[in-house]
């Protein structure tokens, strides 16, 4: 599906003006479809940095994983995308890499199953003939006012989802890479500045940071670079799907508040992740990039 780069998303919230339009979803990760507006996967950037190169994306469905894919593909990379059972996303988003002039390899399944994890390596291989870039983008978070309220279960199903399979996708991708090729994971802010009501999720993020920066001096001998992007409030379908109606409309300015008074786009977070897969970033590894509307961090 195309969509055009407008800029109205760019324009700080006002007082008494909603964000977005008030909406909830009632299961994770969330429909991109569903959403309204539809978030912004491209800004009509184009060049070839990624000639040649196979990347494997997760959650390349929908929000940043589907303007990664985006731009990949535009930079001349062949992508696989993988999935959880957001079809209606995954099929739209195919159809706009066919556009852009790629043959998208789409994986549907459960990244916390080692198996399916191998079956997408596996299947990668076998339909592009190699693995240049694992980009880890896949998560879940669910609200919870009180760390009482996180139960057993939905603390070992977020760290299952949120960083095991991170764990299982590196262990299964690594015996196909080679010197120049790259692991870029998503983090988040919620690493650097915690959030008092994703606490499990913000968690693992923090998790995700130090295995970037772990398996970046484990790897380097080998010319194999792991880097990580920590994104600020986006406009993502896990919004919808995490918030209620109310905290949806005042996203970016009153829920999870940045000094930029606005939720970014997706397409204001993939070019980071260009970046990091080229030649540009080849004196970085270990590091972490920080598009999130002005919000100062640690490192």
């Amino acid at each position: 599906m195309k969509q055009d780069c407008k800029y109205d998303f760019m324009k700080p919230c006002e007082k008494g003006r909603n964000a977005f339009p008030p909406q909830h979803q009632d299961r994770q990760p969330g429909f991109e479809y569903c959403m309204n507006p539809l978030p912004v996967s491209e800004c009509g950037r184009q060049s070839h940095k990624l000639a040649h190169k196979t990347a494997l994306i997760t959650g390349g469905d929908s929000g940043i994983g589907r303007a990664v894919a985006y731009d990949f593909v535009k930079e001349g990379a062949s992508v696989a995308i993988v999935y959880y059972d957001e079809k209606t996303d995954a099929m739209d988003t195919a159809r706009r890499i066919e556009e852009l002039g790629g043959k998208p390899l789409l994986l549907c399944g459960d990244l916390k199953d080692i198996d399916f994890v191998k079956y997408c390596i596996d299947e990668t291989i076998a339909c592009f003939g190699k693995l240049d870039i694992l980009v880890n983008n896949h998560a879940v978070q669910f609200v919870q006012r009180s760390i009482l309220d996180i139960s057993p279960e939905q603390l070992e199903f977020t760290f299952r989802n949120n960083v095991f399979s991170f764990f299982y996708l590196i262990q299964s991708a690594l015996p196909h890479m080679k010197k120049d090729s790259c692991i870029i994971n998503t983090t988040s802010v919620t690493a650097y500045q915690g959030n008092q009501d994703l606490i499990d999720y913000s968690s693992t993020k923090g998790a995700i940071v130090a295995l970037t920066r772990s398996l970046s001096l484990s790897l380097a001998e080998k010319g194999i670079r792991v880097n990580g992007v920590a994104p600020g409030p986006i406009w993502t379908p896990l919004i919808p799907a995490s918030y209620s109606a109310k905290e949806v409309a005042s996203f970016g300015c009153e829920t999870s508040p940045v000094p930029m008074k606005r939720a970014g786009q997706p397409c204001e977070v993939s070019p980071c992740y260009v970046f990091l897969a080229s030649d540009d970033s080849s004196y970085m590894t270990g590091q972490v990039l920080h598009p999130n509307g002005g919000t100062i961090v640690g490192s």
